[in-house]
């Protein structure tokens, strides 16, 4: 009986430590060694360990030092890299539920549209949890109420409901009903691909959440993509004249990101939940059922058929960026880690640095696509590509073997455009009926200028040249 005591106490302490209830005992390097797995840790950081076979190879005696500033130093075995998560502790977890809490009242509704909790019979005031505090710290517009929003974007609230469907069960009906322009392009390699551009009320609506919200709002510096002050050559500069360049593409970018993390993301600024609900309704789209579909069959539209960022509306590209916030902040660490740079343009990974990367690949790319995955995003394994430095090394168009610049064939070609069109005219090189062939070759000239100022000043004077009554 005393045993079976003894054995049951044992089983409830640990227990108790498994969830947080109680601190684990001091640690015991002898206790440990008959008890832990070589594998084990009771680290709750992030563990990344590019020199693991290394550090498993060493002798016990190893370096002497090391061993008596780090006595509780866990060694791995070989074995493929991975991630240790990070156990949330219970207390943690209470804490962020008592933090969230929803107000019911009795009566009449607090506001207009406040939704009804059809357990309790009662509304529920979803306006009460806002910070603004953290609005002032971003200068981001304060509001709680849907009123507010209505109000700050210069429309009756009855307008904003109905651009949200909140009179179709959130839904558009029919393509006819529907507040965005539905049409499918072909991509480069295979497939098709959704653009849905907003119609000008909407489009009116994002503009102003836009200018007035998301642009205040910083992203990470890694991210180069449609960010005021970078561009394709900020992100390009930091990748000149490396040994090892590792690109990777995400696949369905922005239909990835859904309405749950976009709510999130506004929640994150300040905004209470019945703000960031509306916020991310207008900021979201999901098709309507009736919406046609190209050859690859009605399974195409299942990516669309949940809420998601529509690729066309102004908002997306910042929503998108702050969304792969947590992904730039772990994708940058660990490139640190192994000596390299990382950077991102919109879905497009870039991960430069010495020949010694080139030794770790094999714990960087499965660690890349963990992080990837983990962050709820994933890689487009055709479209990833290791370049070394003889061979033609690309950043989202730009060469950067030596210096950032255009590669040779697109400048010859469009170097053979233009002096067709001081030749023979510019009415018999536009075969792709562009509307504004003008401004489409004049906005090519400054794409080259931009990487290669020398050449772009040859092109401009053939430009000049053009006689466009031809």
């Amino acid at each position: 009986m005393r045993l079976s005591g003894i054995c049951f106490m044992g089983l409830i302490n640990w227990l108790l430590q498994l969830f947080g209830w109680r601190e684990s005992p001091p640690y015991d390097p002898d206790l440990a060694r008959l008890t832990t797995s070589p594998r084990s840790t009771q680290d709750s950081s992030h563990k990344l360990r590019p020199q693991a076979d290394e550090a498993w190879n060493q002798p016990p005696g190893g370096n002497e030092l090391e061993n008596s500033q780090n006595p509780n130093q866990v060694r791995y075995p070989p074995g493929p890299s991975r991630l240790v998560p990070t156990r949330r502790k219970a207390q943690k977890i209470a804490e962020r539920a008592r933090s969230l809490p929803y107000v019911e009242t009795k009566g009449n509704a607090p506001y207009r549209y406040a939704r009804y909790g059809s357990q309790t019979g009662h509304y529920l005031d979803l306006s009460r949890d806002g910070d603004e505090a953290r609005l002032q710290q971003f200068g981001l517009p304060v509001f709680h109420t849907p009123e507010e929003l209505a109000e700050w974007l210069g429309l009756p609230l009855n307008k904003v409901a109905w651009l949200v469907h909140r009179f179709s069960g959130g839904r558009p009906a029919s393509v006819k009903e529907a507040h965005y322009h539905f049409h499918w392009v072909k991509k480069r390699l295979s497939g098709w691909r959704l653009i849905e551009a907003p119609k000008s009320t909407l489009k009116q609506v994002q503009t102003k959440i836009l200018r007035g919200i998301l642009d205040k709002v910083p992203v990470h510096s890694s991210a180069h993509g449609f960010t005021c002050g970078r561009s394709i050559l900020t992100n390009a500069r930091p990748h000149v004249g490396q040994a090892i360049l590792v690109r990777f593409d995400l696949a369905n970018f922005y239909t990835t990101v859904g309405f749950a993390r976009v709510v999130a993301i506004f929640r994150s600024l300040g905004y209470s939940r019945e703000v960031s609900i509306w916020l991310g309704l207008l900021t979201t789209s999901a098709v309507p059922g009736n919406l046609g579909f190209q050859e690859q069959g009605p399974y195409a539209l299942a990516a669309y058929l949940r809420r998601h960022l529509p690729q066309g509306a102004p908002t997306s590209p910042a929503l998108a960026n702050l969304s792969a916030f947590g992904m730039d902040i772990r994708l940058s660490g660990l490139a640190a880690s192994f000596g390299a740079t990382y950077t991102r343009y919109a879905d497009d990974l870039s991960i430069s640095g010495p020949k010694e990367l080139g030794y770790g690949l094999k714990i960087v790319i499965p660690l890349v696509q963990q992080i990837v995955r983990q962050e709820r995003f994933y890689v487009n394994k055709s479209k990833r590509r290791i370049l070394r430095s003889h061979q033609r090394q690309s950043v989202t168009g730009v060469v950067v073997n030596a210096k950032p610049n255009i590669s040779r064939v697109d400048f010859d070609h469009l170097k053979a455009i233009i002096t067709n069109c001081l030749r023979h005219g510019p009415s018999t090189q536009n075969r792709d009926q562009i509307e504004n062939f003008f401004n489409h070759l004049q906005g090519c000239i400054a794409y080259v200028s931009m990487l290669n100022p020398k050449r772009g000043q040859k092109l401009s004077d053939l430009f000049a040249g053009i006689d466009w009554n031809r």
